[in-house]
């Protein structure tokens, strides 16, 4: 089964369109994980079991993992999720873009070293720096487009001339060219930013019922029922909807998982209220 085949099944199945994302701080831990050596992967681990049930997918976030010396805690947290939650898809969430074999590298690295079901990466490189991600046709590729962070309008915002077409915005761009050249084995999606609702109506427009990746709903103040309304698929799906802090760090106490499984609930249900 594909990336796409996944999602899609996933989205049915969980009613959800949440997807949890995995960035773990250690100064958020609980206090009874002080001085375990393996902290990381056994409280990645009790968010997973927590939240399955409300997810359409799980992005660890690479970063988070490296910087603590983690990368085997997350290796066997993906390797955890196929076998304990097998049909919920993982994103690895690593944003890379490279040339030649470096890019080949990047590619093994997601798919092969860490067994990620889709990998998100950034296309300012061209066509041929994602090539290897997208020859994989039964993965995903996560393209950036329009990103949530206030700094996007810098190079996202910019208007480019396109053939026999007015300028643009480079996002809009980005857009066209994953739908008309890029997606030929149709394991693509985009990355547009929950906190650019008006840019989210756009991108969807251009890319039909391609799947966005949405972060910025939770810890950023993107509002859910702007970006439902804005980016659904005709389906009602079409969306997964990032929530990362707001729902792994809900507690820092014993009650951590708990409180990550309320509040992945409340978003599903509160996405579920906009569809």
């Amino acid at each position: 089964m594909t990336f796409i085949e996944a999602l899609k099944l996933r989205w049915g199945t969980a009613d959800s369109l949440v997807c949890v994302g995995l960035d773990p701080e250690p100064s958020k831990y609980p206090a009874s994980l002080a001085g375990d050596p393996d902290a990381t992967f056994a409280f990645c681990r009790d968010i997973v079991d927590a939240t399955a049930p409300f997810a359409c997918c799980f992005k660890p976030q690479i970063a988070h993992f490296a910087a603590l010396g983690a990368e085997d805690a997350l290796r066997r947290l993906v390797a955890h999720i196929h076998s304990s939650h097998a049909g919920i898809p993982v994103i690895l969430d690593a944003k890379r873009g490279d040339i030649g074999s470096t890019a080949q590298r990047y590619a093994t690295e997601a798919f092969d070293r860490y067994g990620a079901d889709a990998v998100t990466a950034n296309p300012y490189l061209g066509g041929d720096s994602l090539r290897p991600f997208l020859d994989r046709a039964d993965k995903g590729v996560v393209i950036l487009c329009r990103t949530s962070n206030p700094g996007a309008a810098d190079l996202q915002d910019l208007a480019v001339s396109t053939p026999g077409g007015s300028p643009r915005p480079l996002y809009q761009h980005v857009a066209e060219t994953v739908v008309r050249d890029w997606n030929g084995h149709g394991n693509c999606a985009l990355v547009v930013g929950a906190t650019w609702p008006e840019q989210l109506r756009e991108v969807r427009a251009i890319v039909g019922a391609m799947p966005l990746l949405v972060p910025g709903v939770g810890a950023q103040g993107g509002d859910v029922a702007a970006v439902v309304r804005n980016a659904k698929s005709a389906d009602g799906t079409g969306l997964l909807v990032s929530s990362s802090r707001a729902i792994m760090h809900a507690s820092q106490d014993d009650d951590f998982a708990e409180a990550a499984a309320n509040a992945a609930r409340t978003l599903r249900d509160a996405i579920n209220a906009q569809r």
